[in-house]
């Protein structure tokens, strides 16, 4: 089922080796990072209140869900390889297209998974027997140190099992994925069966919160990075069997899950905590199961999180690598990016590329902080952007197959894009100057892509 846009070529093509059971557990490990571990209690000290905490969980997890049906519809639209790209291109044309590819490859991308990886390498970190990864190797002229190079080797080790073939890198995630949700699964029932829990702690505030609607907000917004990525399995819609099917199937399925999950970690840690304890902490579900297993406890969810940082790793990786290629299949970017590996049958260029990229934003980047919300911005252009293309496409293609149409339609896209825009407002206001760096490498790719696509007829479309 190739994409009737892309260029013909002889070679070698991406396999579609890809199942239901390894999409949805793309976004089940992908989104399920280190965020539920850690923002409960910015959402506490933002929200003050238990009970609003965990309707931003619920809010936060419905406005995603909206947008995964939304996506289910694109996906099975447009079944192709680069996904997103595709919504944004067919949608607003090649320059906007471009843009999105070249915002994703350049800075989005790479900034999320130095950023994934910056924060595993911190968690590993914290156990005793790895305190030498702050030990500096080289101070001049750029500082590096033991963690850098444990990071650099996550990556490496992630790109080579995703290099090597899409049916490992998707069985690497549906075995860590699984055993992911069983870790959780364990803190769940760890908090719930703690001898002095109690459901009155989900009564409980805290006074020094922002408070009010803007504090609810604050708390809305962490809920929805928590909840970001589950539409990064869009890219490999190209690699998975029968897409029209399992891109929709894993999309809902998976979100779903992910609510779920979160919620039920969300409680039980309110279960063990009242919410002054909760704003107090800097790891929340850590010091829950300090708490109630102990030691034991804590490691166990140190663990989690460090499983959690590398599936989200192969994920991120895996579905990142797939935005480049489609756009130099598609002409508008170097050529070499669009090559498929003639025995592995993967995108191997566009794979070290990004591999090289998000190790020197490794080094030379910053902190986790500023890297994430170097990322964050443009993610969240984009994701508004592609919601935004359902419209035209309803309006453009009344009539075009769509194996799955939007359940809800037209309020809970509009819902979204709603949610979408305040993200991006506040996130703006908040991070101005890696927003104002974002924006200028969106704008810079204009030239860029008036380069590319000099006597290419579908560049005026």
């Amino acid at each position: 089922m190739p994409d009737p846009a892309a260029q013909s070529g002889s070679g070698p093509s991406l396999a579609r080796d890809l199942k239901v059971s390894h999409a949805a557990a793309i976004v089940v490990g992908t989104v399920i990072g280190s965020g539920i571990f850690l923002v409960p209690a910015e959402m506490m000290r933002a929200a003050g209140s238990s009970r609003l905490v965990y309707l931003a969980w619920l809010v936060g997890g419905l406005l995603s869900f909206f947008g995964a049906l939304t996506y289910a519809e694109l996906g099975a639209m447009k079944p192709y390889a680069g996904g997103e790209y595709l919504y944004v291109r067919d949608g607003y044309g090649p320059l906007g297209g471009f843009l999105y590819g070249w915002t994703y490859f350049l800075i989005a991308k790479p900034a999320s998974i130095a950023t994934i990886v910056i924060g595993f390498v911190r968690i590993i970190g914290t156990f005793p027997d790895m305190t030498f990864l702050s030990d500096p190797i080289l101070s001049s002229p750029v500082t590096i140190t033991k963690s850098h190079l444990v990071a650099i080797a996550a990556i490496a080790l992630i790109t080579l099992i995703n290099y090597i073939g899409v049916k490992k890198a998707g069985e690497f995630q549906l075995f860590f994925t699984i055993l992911k949700v069983a870790i959780i699964a364990c803190i769940v029932f760890g908090g719930f069966t703690y001898a002095h829990g109690t459901w009155r702690n989900f009564h409980t505030d805290y006074a020094l919160a922002t408070g009010g609607f803007s504090g609810f907000m604050v708390a809305l917004i962490a809920s929805l990075w928590a909840y970001d990525g589950w539409n990064l399995v869009t890219t490999v819609s190209g690699e998975m069997r029968d897409p029209q099917r399992s891109l929709p199937i894993a999309l809902i399925a998976g979100v779903g899950i992910v609510a779920v999950l979160y919620m039920a970690v969300n409680a039980s840690v309110q279960y063990v905590m009242p919410a002054n304890a909760i704003a107090a902490s800097p790891r929340p579900a850590s010091q829950a199961m300090l708490i109630a297993w102990g030691t034991f406890g804590a490691t166990l969810v140190s663990a989690g999180m460090a499983l959690s940082m590398l599936v989200t790793l192969n994920g991120s990786s895996m579905t990142g690598a797939r935005i480049p290629f489609a756009l130099a299949r598609d002409g508008y970017f170097f050529h070499t990016l669009a090559k498929v590996h003639p025995r592995f049958h993967t995108p191997s260029n566009s794979l070290v590329v990004q591999a090289v990229l998000s190790a020197l934003l490794v080094v030379l980047g910053g902190n986790f902080q500023q890297l994430f919300s170097l990322a964050l911005y443009p993610e969240w252009v984009f994701y508004m952007l592609a919601t935004a293309s359902v419209f035209i496409f309803r309006h453009r293609e009344p009539n075009a197959p769509r194996p799955y149409r939007t359940w809800g339609y037209p309020i809970l896209p509009a819902l979204f894009i709603a949610a979408s825009s305040i993200v991006l407002i506040y996130t703006f206001k908040a991070k101005l100057t890696n927003s104002l760096v974002a924006t200028a490498v969106i704008l810079a790719g204009i030239p860029v892509y008036l380069l590319f696509a000099r006597g290419k007829p579908f560049a005026t479309h």
